[in-house]
């Protein structure tokens, strides 16, 4: 049955967050009332702080995007923070809406959780099948035991609790840091910024054949908002576009976006990095929803965007 949302009180827990952010802007077009809390309201990693502030809000339903994340120096350098903090604060929240008798609850999980060597395109069912990649372990790690204290919940107490897992995002709300930041963002900035300088060429890592899927966070939000309507399993569901582009197809594209027609040059000395990874949304586009934006105009629409918040 599907799970009615008017005028429901939905918590969007990390609602300040690139996803927090999108759930909150599609929710709004919902007829129920949307719930934030920032860390100054409430600290998830302090399970009695969480308890009282549920207790008094009492959201009907719970979108938990929250979470610590961080590139691969943030994981190696800080591993037992990104184990700690999401295992406290995803167990403190997941544990106080079954005390509290909330009737729904989506948790947000990564790509990040599957095999290193997971067969692509990768299913849900491939989760644990083997060793994880070393450079993100402990926060893939905390969003396993995340996921799987959904579904001791549903098997044990009953709870309307369902996961899911977002490819790799783009769209408003990114990082644009280039020390820090994901290669579309990166090679966003970078393109822009060699336009304005008027520089002959961009030099990019690698050999540009690796292939990636990504999806506009608002067509995430949208896809997740359709499963919290929709799905009510154990099985965590992945959401992808399904559809995946080389590297360098992505340069060329970005490259088309901002208008920079000079050479892009790939240095094949640097590494390239898994040589695919998408995953398969077989099952979420099961359920009904298949909506992703074309790579082109969510690209189009993100530097427009990032344009108009520099300015």
């Amino acid at each position: 049955m599907e799970y009615d949302l008017n005028a429901k009180r939905i918590w969007v827990a990390g609602h300040r967050g690139m996803v927090g952010s999108a759930l909150v802007r599609r929710l709004e077009q919902e007829p129920c009332e949307v719930i934030t809390a920032g860390r100054e309201t409430v600290d998830l990693t302090d399970q009695v702080a969480v308890t009282d502030w549920m207790q008094k809000e009492r959201p009907d339903a719970i979108v938990l995007a929250a979470a610590k994340v961080g590139g691969i120096h943030a994981n190696n350098s800080q591993p037992a923070e990104f184990l700690r903090d999401n295992l406290v604060l995803q167990t403190n929240v997941i544990h106080a809406a079954y005390q509290i008798g909330v009737e729904k609850l989506l948790f947000l999980g990564s790509s990040c959780i599957y095999p290193k060597f997971a067969p692509q395109p990768i299913r849900e069912d491939a989760l644990l099948t083997g060793a994880l990649e070393p450079t993100n372990e402990w926060y893939a790690i905390a969003k396993i035991a995340g996921i799987k204290m959904c579904q001791a919940y549903r098997r044990q107490y009953g709870c309307d609790y369902i996961s899911a897992q977002p490819t790799n995002l783009y769209g408003p709300g990114d990082n644009y840091d280039l020390s820090t930041s994901h290669v579309l963002p990166a090679l966003l900035r970078k393109f822009h910024e060699a336009k304005q300088a008027g520089a002959p060429s961009v030099t990019l890592w690698g050999s540009g054949t690796p292939l990636r899927e990504f999806l506009h966070v608002d067509d995430l939000a949208d896809g997740l908002v359709h499963l919290l309507k929709t799905y009510s399993d154990e099985v965590p569901v992945n959401v992808g576009s399904g559809v995946e582009v080389t590297i360098r197809a992505l340069a060329e594209t970005i490259a088309d976006v901002v208008g920079y027609e000079a050479e892009l040059v790939f240095d094949s000395t640097k590494p390239d990095g898994t040589p695919r990874k998408l995953m398969d949304s077989g099952l979420l586009h099961s359920l009904g929803w298949n909506r992703a934006r074309g790579l082109h105009d969510g690209i189009s629409q993100t530097y427009a965007y990032w344009q108009k918040d520099q300015a």
